[in-house]
């Protein structure tokens, strides 16, 4: 999910930032080209951490500006499928929810809410489970899984969540499938062993 990369590029300094370090200036402008941007080979670019590398300035007639090779390293956040993510509920519409998870957000279709029929109240703005009763509202804390990338050029970019599976959702949800899943293994040997009381 959150990567560090080291990559090459090129830069122009203006005379503003001639009395600065080079590394400094460098650091200013990678930020300002970035930062915020999300690509598809490194996807959402958060920060550039640091520069490891400025060259020699070059000057070409008529540009004010000097040109630079740098190396520099970048954090990122690249959601891939299958992911499993964890984030906070941000806002509920009758569609889905919106899930937080750091610098993007993803979408969970009331389809993959839950494994459930699910409704949606729209004063109490949340999601109810008719069988299992199950509610997600905003500021919730849950756990999914990521089933669509959608990683465009410039600041957009679209994340599609599932939550139908065991052992995603909210902690209490989560909590629940573990139990269910426990109770069920203990109960398999004590079913076994009244078949093979019953066959004697």
């Amino acid at each position: 999910m959150f990567r560090l990369y080291t990559i090459e590029g090129k830069i122009e300094i203006p005379p503003f930032l001639f009395d600065q370090e080079k590394d400094v200036s460098a650091r200013i402008i990678l930020s300002e080209d970035y930062e915020g941007i999300i690509t598809h080979d490194y996807g959402f670019i958060i920060a550039v951490v640091d520069v490891l590398e400025v060259g020699k300035g070059i000057i070409i007639p008529g540009n004010a500006n000097t040109f630079h090779e740098v190396i520099f390293t970048i954090l990122t956040f690249k959601p891939t499928v299958s992911e499993v993510v964890e984030g906070t509920v941000v806002e509920i519409v009758d569609f889905g929810s919106f899930v937080r998870l750091g610098p993007l957000d993803g979408l969970v279709h009331v389809s993959q809410i839950c494994d459930d029929y699910i409704s949606y109240e729209q004063v109490g703005n949340r999601f109810i489970g008719k069988e299992t009763g199950k509610i997600l509202e905003v500021n919730d804390q849950v756990r999914a899984k990521i089933i669509a990338v959608s990683l465009g050029t410039g600041r957009s970019g679209k994340l599609g969540l599932t939550m139908r599976q065991k052992f995603l959702g909210k902690e209490e949800w989560i909590e629940n499938d573990i139990e269910e899943t426990y109770s069920e293994k203990e109960m398999k040997p004590a079913e076994s062993n009244q078949d093979e009381d019953d066959s004697t």
